[in-house]
Parts: C-alpha cells; structure tokens; sequence
C-alpha cells in the first residue's frame, strides 16, 4: 500500500493552456518549429530537407497480401507472464490495452486462455451437436451454419480471472498485465435461440451444457434463460474468420458474462433439467469467500474501467503541459453510462467524455482533456453502468470478499504517476 501525501488531493495549478499549445504548435505550419518546446531558430530537417523516403518508390500493391502491421508497432503484442502458469499450454496471455485507442481489439492482439492448447480444425471438418431434452437432436455442418440467419454484434470478452493477482495488493506493473484478459470484438454468427428452436427444446430442459472439440473438453453450464437471450454461435470477428486461438471455426458468444463460458470449437450443446456441475464451475470459477465457502454461478462481469495512457508502460513523455488521459470501461449489466476520473487518488472525481456511444455488454472508450502541471498524480477511473451500479474501491470489494479470491475483481485501480510521468501500480490508503 502507498500512502498519499497530504498535498496530492490538492487542486492543481495547470500549467501551459490548450490554447497556448496551439498557437506554439501552430508554428510548426511554418516550418519554423515543431512542437511547443522547440527552438524557432532551428529548422527542423525532417519539414526542411527531402527525406529518403520521398526520394524513391514504395512497395507494390501486391508486396502484402494480407496487411500487417508496420515493423514500428511490433511492440504492441500479446504478452505473458511466464511464472503465472506450469507451462504456455494451459495458460493465458494479455491484449496490449495500453498501446490500442478506440474500442475493437485486433484479433491479432486479443488475449488467449487455452485448457489445452490451441486446435487446428477445418470447416470441413467441424460438427455441432445439439442433444439431451430436445424434440429433435441435431448435427450441424459449417455449412449449415452459414445457411441460417445471421445477427453482427460487439461484445466484450473478460476471463473471469483478469485483475486477479491484485486482490492482495498491487502486484503487477503494467495495464496490459492488470486489465488485459479481455477483448472487444464484432462477432458475426447465428443467435443461439435459433438452433435450439430447430431442435425443440423440451419443457424440463432448463440449463444447456456446452463443450469443445478440444483435448480439454473445456465445459460449463449456462441457464437457458441466458442461452434464449443474446448468445451467439460465432463463426467470424471483426469482418474475417475467427483466428485459430480465438475458436476457429466457431465459438460461443456469452455476452457480459465470464470468458470461460465462451467455449471455442464448440462441440456439443446438451440440453438438461439443471447444472452438471462440473470441473471448471466447481473447484474452479468460484467465489472463496472469507468464511470458506465458494460462491457459484457468479457468471456477470460487473462494471469496471481502467486508464490504460498514462500507465505504467505508456509513461507521460513530453512533460507538463495539454495531455488526454484515456482508458476503456464496461459492464456485463448492460451499457456504460458514465465514467469519472480522479487525479488524487479518488478524493476528486471528473466527468470524462466518451468516445463514442456506449454499446450493449461492449467496451467503451473514455477521454480526459487534462492541463499537466508536472505534479504527482494518483489516477483512478471509476464506471457507472446503465442499472446504476458503481464500481468499487479494492476496500470496498475485500471488506466482502476477503483477500483469497482469485475471479470478479472489478476494484477500481490507481496508477501513481511521478513528475517524470512515469507511472507505477500502487493503492491508496
């Protein structure tokens, strides 16, 4: 735990007004300096002289089939902690929430949760089955899939796990270490509701079972109430097949609730008269509570945020003066209504403006247009979503749960940022 100084909740004085920063900037046009620091004396060379890339061809339009990223990104990847698990096949992996802007997640970056490694499947290959309480069980081909109607959506997709390692304090230095089990995408696929009518689900069959094809047999229940309303059975994200880590050819979608329900290479939906029970909704994806009970059928994803710039690995780099501070929030409850940012450590709180309009069970961009004046900041972002429900402090979330939970922690985080504009993970007493 860090203390905070008696002088950080203090109002600050702002240095260098946005307007002040344009007409410095606004200089630039003139080739005379760039940014609000330069010397106008000095031309920059880069706006004077003919670089070498303006001094012969590029590449051809067919030098890339299919477009990657440039080789100045290649820090914006995956990443795991290797200590975290035995080895990288039963494990995870973190989306670089701190270097992505907007709200859809590249499939190419999007965090990984394997039971037993990744599969490579064919469409061809790939079946479906439907059984248990139905009228009329059921196997269906990839191509009977893509022959029933279609829904797009954008949800998010949290393991339940994410944040998990800081329920006993800070722990790990870096949002996409923090926060960065989860991924925000648009899924394209058949509603669920749509294969179980074609089946006839019997009036006892109230929870379905789901599988995959994976050597795990990764499986959870899920209420049919729940299976009825918004899930999907996706074949594509973001415009294009799901990667091979993400499910491909076909996953469930579980709008708001935990990734672990979101089974990839879905094999089997079995319709049944209650929960079964099993490995990865009983001795794992509980609640330990303080008195040695475990909590189940904690499924929701409960209203969370995070300011993923400044943070740890995206420190403040040009000094005191205009900045955004941005991060992402949302709920499995619905939609975000608002997000508010403190830069004391929660004893004042701002109204940040959203980035675009708040989607259903999504991921929602916030912005704080901030004058630094170079002090210390304890930032935290708090969410509120549309059923009214607020995101809690870590106190708020332990004086509950205690300290050996493992899944749910939506407590709110604070970054100390130092007058360098580094960054650190910390709490606030």
């Amino acid at each position: 735990m860090t203390d905070m100084p008696n002088d950080a909740a203090k109002t600050p004085s702002h240095g260098p007004s946005r307007r002040d920063f344009l007409r410095t900037a606004g200089l630039a046009a003139g080739g005379a300096v760039v940014g609000a620091g330069a010397n106008a004396a000095s031309p920059d060379p880069l706006i004077t002289e003919v670089q070498p890339y303006a001094s012969f061809l590029g590449e051809g339009v067919d030098a890339t089939p299919y477009g990657m990223p440039i080789h100045f990104e290649d820090h914006v990847v995956r990443r795991n902690v290797e200590w975290l698990t035995a080895d990288p096949i039963s494990s995870i992996n973190f989306t670089p929430i701190h270097a992505l802007d907007g709200t859809i997640t590249p499939q190419g970056c999007a965090f990984e949760r394997h039971h037993s490694g990744a599969i490579e499947m064919s469409k061809d290959e790939y079946r479906l089955m439907i059984t248990g309480l139905v009228e009329r069980p059921l196997v269906f081909t990839f191509g009977d899939l893509m022959r029933l109607p279609r829904v797009t959506r954008v949800h998010f997709c949290e393991c339940a796990a994410n944040s998990g390692m800081e329920w006993g304090g800070a722990q790990l230095n870096g949002a996409q270490f923090t926060h960065g089990m989860i991924h925000n995408m648009e899924y394209t696929g058949v509603t669920l509701r749509t294969l179980l009518d074609e089946a006839g689900v019997k009036p006892e069959g109230s929870w379905i079972y789901v599988e995959g094809h994976d050597a795990s047999s990764n499986g959870r229940s899920i209420p049919m109430e729940k299976a009825l309303d918004d899930c999907m059975i996706a074949f594509s994200a973001n415009g294009e097949a799901l990667r091979m880590e993400h499910g491909y050819p076909v996953r469930l979608v579980v709008p708001g609730w935990e990734g672990n329900l979101w089974v990839k290479w879905l094999r089997r939906i079995g319709v049944h008269d209650g929960p079964m029970e099993s490995r990865e909704e009983t001795s794992k994806y509980t609640d330990l509570m303080p008195d040695g009970r475990a909590r189940k059928w904690t499924w929701a994803m409960h209203a969370k945020s995070v300011v993923t710039s400044p943070s740890p690995q995206m420190p403040i780099g040009h000094g005191p003066g205009p900045m955004v501070i941005t991060g992402l929030a949302w709920s499995g409850l619905g939609k975000i209504a608002r997000v508010d940012v403190s830069l004391d450590g929660g004893v004042n709180w701002q109204t940040a403006r959203l980035g675009t309009e708040p989607g259903d069970k999504a991921v929602t961009r916030f912005y704080l247009d901030h004058d630094w004046d170079g002090q210390p900041m304890y930032l935290q972002s708090r969410a509120i979503d549309e059923t009214g429900y607020v995101q809690p402090s870590k106190e708020q979330l332990r004086a509950i749960r205690g300290l050996n939970s493992i899944y749910h922690n939506n407590g709110i985080q604070t970054w100390y940022v130092n007058e360098s504009g580094e960054a650190e993970n910390v709490e606030v007493s």
